[in-house]
Order: structure tokens, then sequence, then C-alpha cells
């Protein structure tokens, strides 16, 4: 999929010389204009596969960063002890504009949403397809638009992000968090109701990733679901059992049910989060013993989950010695998927927004779901609203331990639990936020 064009950047090939050459366009980097005036369906493709292609490119930095942040993981790295100095916080380091590693955090999110723009204006202005047709390109882009969005906006939080890119050379003013997730949500609700006017069947193609999503509808039910997470950050605890009931959310269902990023053999990227288990190998990020030793007797996500090593993975750069026997042993290959959202979450938010609204009983139906699962017995502690936060989190810690969506950092911020975080073995510190980048500084700083 990385050879499919994507039509973000416009590139200008000058020839010059003593013949006069016929002005051809370049089919690898068309200029936005050659697909924003009556499209072929092969264009209209293109652009579906590089939106779905580039929604995946910030999940390596923010799921090693965001992991490592909230000490879900500590990542080694002989070649650069970066990882370990600033993104624990060792030295008093904290976050700035320039930190180290997470630039692609901000910056990828916005390709997509950049890349979405371009399909929606090129579905708007082709007549090759149908206006029911146009209803679900234009849902899924702005499914996908929904989602990136909320990517930086946890990372950003109080720093707020920009919503209206749609010109990029004059953005729009950065939105406070409330104001962001507001816009995210309007946005999502405009895809899902784009999808839910789509026809029934999709008149482009998805990866395998989408498999059980490859319908408008089913595409609905995935916006739902991200809809659901978004108003979790609201604490519109309402707005998220109402989006869940549209979503794929089941408390019978398969819990791993949802949709994914593929990965490949060249020119498709490998699993980046893929190692050969008990490898001698210096760069990876390798599980907090914490994440072990907090766990309950015979909680099946941990041995479905991590691998322990015959000898430990040691890094010495730091304040102390870093030492951990655990692995991660989630992906089969290196071609394995690695979902973005999925049902276990949705049972998950299902609980929260439950207990919050004061619905005791359905909290830890939710929560005995969970934990049979996980062939724990059912819970047996109180029933009131701090109770049942302190399980859920818990269970949220271990089954979306490690995600792309970083849930363990943001959890704990949403529930002013920073201090959970366990800081002892690695003496670093912990994380708000990140800053916002300089680039942006300067650029409005320049603009002024």
């Amino acid at each position: 999929m990385k050879n499919q064009i994507k039509y973000i950047t416009l590139v200008f090939v000058l020839l010059t010389g003593g013949c006069k050459l016929d002005n051809l366009p370049d089919p690898n980097n068309p200029s936005i204009s050659s697909v924003t005036n009556n499209a072929s369906t092969a264009q209209l493709q293109n652009l579906v596969s590089g939106l779905e292609s580039r929604s995946k490119d910030y999940v390596i930095a923010a799921q090693n960063a965001f992991g490592t942040f909230a000490r879900d993981v500590w990542y080694f790295d002989s070649n650069d002890s970066r990882h370990i100095q600033f993104w624990l916080g060792l030295g008093g380091r904290k976050p700035d504009g320039d930190f180290y590693g997470v630039a692609s955090i901000y910056t990828s999110p916005y390709q997509a949403i950049k890349q979405a723009n371009v399909l929606i204006s090129a579905v708007n202005n082709t007549s090759v397809i149908t206006a029911e047709q146009k209803l679900a390109y234009t849902g899924f882009a702005k499914t996908i638009q929904g989602y990136q969005y909320l990517i930086p906006a946890n990372a950003q939080y109080k720093n707020g992000i920009r919503i209206d890119v749609s010109n990029e050379l004059k953005p729009g003013p950065f939105v406070s968090y409330e104001v962001a997730l507001s816009e995210i949500q309007r946005i999502l609700n405009e895809g899902y109701a784009d999808l839910t006017k789509g026809g029934t069947t999709l008149p482009f193609r998805l990866t395998s990733g989408y498999a059980p999503f490859s319908s408008p509808a089913g595409l609905a039910k995935v916006n739902r679901a991200l809809a659901a997470r978004t108003a979790v950050y609201q604490k519109d605890w309402q707005g998220a059992l109402n989006d869940l009931n549209l979503s794929f959310f089941s408390l019978t269902g398969d819990l791993d049910l949802g949709p994914a990023h593929v990965y490949g053999a060249p020119p498709e990227p490998f699993n980046p989060f893929f190692y050969v288990l008990n490898a001698n190998v210096s760069n990876l990020p390798v599980v907090h013993p914490s994440f072990v030793q907090d766990a309950l007797p015979g909680d099946a996500r941990v041995a479905k989950k991590i691998f322990v090593r015959t000898t430990p993975l040691i890094n010495t750069v730091g304040t102390v010695p870093l030492s951990s026997l655990y692995q991660d042993k989630r992906w089969a290959s290196n071609t394995s998927p690695v979902p973005y959202i999925r049902n276990e979450e949705l049972v998950l938010i299902y609980a929260e927004a439950s207990a919050q609204l004061g619905r005791f009983d359905d909290a830890v139906t939710a929560i005995n779901r969970i934990r049979s699962s996980a062939n724990l017995s059912p819970y047996s502690g109180e029933k009131n609203l701090d109770a049942l936060i302190t399980e859920i989190l818990f269970q949220r810690r271990y089954s979306l331990w490690f995600e792309p969506a970083g849930h363990r950092w943001f959890d704990l911020r949403r529930y002013n639990r920073l201090n959970e975080i366990p800081v002892a073995l690695d003496q670093g510190s912990v994380f708000t936020q990140l800053e916002r980048p300089s680039s942006e500084v300067n650029w409005d700083n320049f603009n002024k």
C-alpha cells in the first residue's frame, strides 16, 4: 500500500533545455487539482488507500511514547539513550517544543486529516459516482479524521490543537481541549450521518483490517465506537452509552473484534512491535515489571500478552540500570495487524459510563464480563462510584495495555491519578502532556 499514490504534496518538475517537451503529469506525484476535478474511480480508490495507509503513521511513536510515559513499557534502545533519558523524564527533563521522538504524534495525524480533505474534495467534484456513493466516501473520510484529531488532542491536552486546517498556509486558531473534543464529535457525527445514507455496499476497497466492517453500515459502527471513546474524554456518560448502542459493542461478543491497522511484507511496512521472543536484542519496548507484579493471580491477560524470557533485558543508560524479564508476545508475526479500537474497550466504556450514571449493577455486569474472560472470579468489592472506578481503571490497565491510543496515561490523567504511575525503579518523572511543537509556535509568531 505504500506504493499507492498519496495526493498530499504538490510536486513541480521543471524541465529546461534545447527541446520543447510536452507538459506531462507525473503519475507518482500528481497535483491536487488533478484529482479534485472529475476524478476517476481509480483515482478515488488511490485516495482511499492512501488515507488508510496514512492513518497508521502515528502508531510507532504514539504507542511507544505513550506506553513509556505511563510505564506500560520501557523503551530500551542501545543506539539512542534519549528513549530512556527523555521519555522517562530523568534528571528533571520535561517535554518542550522540540522534545525527542514525538514529532510524528502531532504531524502524522494532520497529514491523514489533509489526505481526507483531499478525498472529500475529489468526491464532491466528480461525476463518476452517485450521490449515495459519495456519502460512503465522505463518511469514511470523516470517521478517520475524527479519530486522527483525537491523537494530538489527547497528547497536547490543555495546549489545545488546530481544527481548521483546510488551508495549511492559513490554518485556523488553536482551540481548547474541550472545544477540540466537541469538534471531533461534530466531525464524527457528520461522518456517521453520511455513512447511514451511503447505501449498502462500499464503492471502494479497504484492507483486511476492516474486513468485519466492509459496508457503510459496518463503518458506521466503527464511527460510533470512536464517538463513544471521545464521549468518555468529554465526560458525556449518557452520550457514550448512546454511541455504544450504535457501535459494534457486545457484552457477550468477541472482545477482540474491531478495526485494525494492517502490516505486511515490503513495500508495506512490517508490524513495528513484533520482536522475536527471547532473542538477544537491545532495541525494543520491554514490559514494565510492575505490570506483571501488580496483576491478580491467574489473570489470563498476563499469560496471553507477556512472554517470560530466560535472561533479562538490561539497559544501563539512566539514573539506575533497568532490567526486565518480560517481553510483549501479542504479535504472532511481523505481519500481524494492530487493532486501534476493540470490543473489550467498548465493554469497559459501558462499565465506566454506567458507574458514572449510578447504574452500579450494569457496571458490575460489564466488569464481570472482563474478569470472566481473564479467568478471574466475579467482582466482590463495594458498589459505589469510587470503588467501581478504581476497579474499572485496573481492568483497563490489563485489557488495554500498550495500545496505540495510550489508554493508561490518559486514564490516570482523567481521574487525577497520575501519581499512581510507578517511577521508583527508573527514578524518573511523570508528564501531564506534551508541549506545542516549536514549528507551530514559530509559524504563529511569524504570521502575527
